[in-house]
């Protein structure tokens, strides 16, 4: 390889490795929002919420919605997230045909925990807030955010055993799941009939495609956008539509990876090198054109349009839609909070992401892998679990998402506005201590492969 070309690769190395982190991209916009929120342009800022979005395709008003046009905040929180549970939803396939949740041996475990971490925050909750409507919030500390957690995880480099950090993900993914099924039941209102089976309709039609081996994105792209509009119109919360969209598309692929080396060499042993070339213009015959579109149509095939979308959005999600949801829903004022309120709602979700999630997923783990229910993953002893535990009291994304749904009647704001204050410290004080608790007893210098004796 040439100097220049090595020097080009190398700079374009360099450059990706400046890509800012999506977790730091979440962080700065929750920032921003609290700033803004508590500055004299916090009227800019709510008016920007507020402001409604006219996008019409011919007389059709793709954002109007029960005789009215969406907002800024309402596009954000139920168009865009619904293409982060559309992610979400392929995250949940892949990891229930061949990740930890393909077999009961292997989900098992997990599921448990999972259950212990949406359970008991839940009665912490309601220990503190059970009178209406301050009770309508109690899945609010259910959640765990995926991302923080893992990203504080992977902040203690190799020293955390792999086997530990699957459990975690996988018991987020569980944790999603029964999210997911809370919305779907509790957060969806005057169910109108007609629209929801189409919509079901739909999803048949996308999971027969999917049996026929269709793999052309553009008919998934256009029922997914229909499924989700007629899960708006149905009263079905339409971030459900992103995730059952998502677990209709075909995992298969057209071309097994184990062949596809053959059929490259096949199809490159035909391929003439000869071009046409002069001052940094290179022109290729019609038969070359044709052995080069097949590679690349074979090398498509090899890829499942489950794989093919999940890479294609995520880059949105992470460093769009998610910011973007931080941004329009992490605007707390601190100005009308009082005492008496922090005793209410914003207590009772902070006992529900700290104490109560670490004591929901310790204590269903721990009972399960005594009982020999469950085997214990490599690496795992009593206090590596609660330290993961604590973890798991990291809720941002989701936790906001359903503050949103509990406390979205313009009556109670403030109660909403408290809301996000204990997500906050409850999301706060679990990463820190869960962080400084795991960099305290996992011993430096693992490889990973660390036993229960340690």
């Amino acid at each position: 390889m040439s100097t220049d070309s090595t020097q080009h690769r190398s700079f374009a190395q360099r450059l990706y490795a400046l890509r800012p982190n999506p977790t730091v991209l979440l962080f700065i916009a929750t920032i921003a929002a609290i700033l803004i929120a508590n500055s004299p342009w916090n009227d800019a800022y709510n008016a920007f919420l507020n402001h409604p979005v006219h996008i019409a395709v011919g007389d059709v008003d793709i954002f109007r919605h029960a005789g009215h046009t969406m907002t800024v905040s309402q596009v954000v929180n139920d168009a865009l997230m619904a293409i982060f549970f559309f992610l979400v939803g392929l995250e949940i396939k892949q990891e229930l045909l061949v990740g930890e949740l393909s077999s009961p041996k292997k989900a098992l475990l997990p599921i448990i925990a999972a259950l212990g971490g949406m359970v008991v925050p839940v009665l912490f909750f309601l220990a503190i807030a059970n009178q209406h409507p301050q009770s309508i919030g109690a899945a609010i500390p259910m959640a765990t955010d995926i991302a923080f957690a893992l990203a504080v995880l992977t902040a203690l480099g190799s020293r955390v055993p792999k086997s530990l950090r699957i459990f975690l993900a996988a018991l987020a993914v569980v944790d999603d799941i029964g999210g997911i099924i809370v919305i779907a039941i509790f957060y969806s209102t005057h169910i109108s009939w007609l629209p929801l089976g189409i919509g079901f309709a739909l999803l048949g039609i996308t999971l027969l495609l999917g049996r026929l081996k269709i793999h052309t994105l553009e008919p998934y792209i256009v029922l997914g956008i229909a499924v989700w509009a007629l899960f708006l119109q149905s009263g079905i919360h339409p971030t459900i539509a992103g995730v059952l969209i998502a677990l209709c598309l075909p995992a298969g692929t057209k071309v097994h990876i184990g062949k596809l080396s053959s059929y490259l060499s096949d199809l490159t042993s035909r391929l003439s090198t000869e071009a046409r070339e002069a001052k940094g213009a290179l022109v290729l015959s019609h038969e070359q054109l044709k052995i080069i579109g097949g590679i690349k149509s074979t090398a498509t095939k090899a890829i499942s349009p489950v794989q093919i979308i999940e890479h294609a959005i995520a880059p949105l999600v992470n460093y769009v839609i998610l910011p973007l949801f931080a941004f329009v829903n992490a605007g707390i004022t601190f100005g009308g909070i009082t005492s008496e309120g922090l005793l209410g709602v914003p207590l009772a979700i902070f006992l529900g992401l700290f104490p109560g999630k670490a004591i929901g997923i310790t204590l269903f783990t721990w009972v399960a892998i005594r009982m020999g229910i469950c085997a214990a993953p490599v690496g795992m002893n009593l206090r590596r679990l609660i330290g993961l535990s604590i973890l798991g009291g990291i809720g941002f994304t989701v936790s906001l998402f359903i503050a949103n749904l509990s406390y979205d009647d313009p009556s109670m704001l403030a109660m909403l506005n408290e809301a996000k204050l204990g997500i906050f410290v409850g999301t706060i004080v679990s990463g820190i201590v869960g962080y400084a608790l795991l960099y305290r007893i996992l011993p430096k210098g693992a490889d990973g492969e660390i036993s229960e004796a340690h």
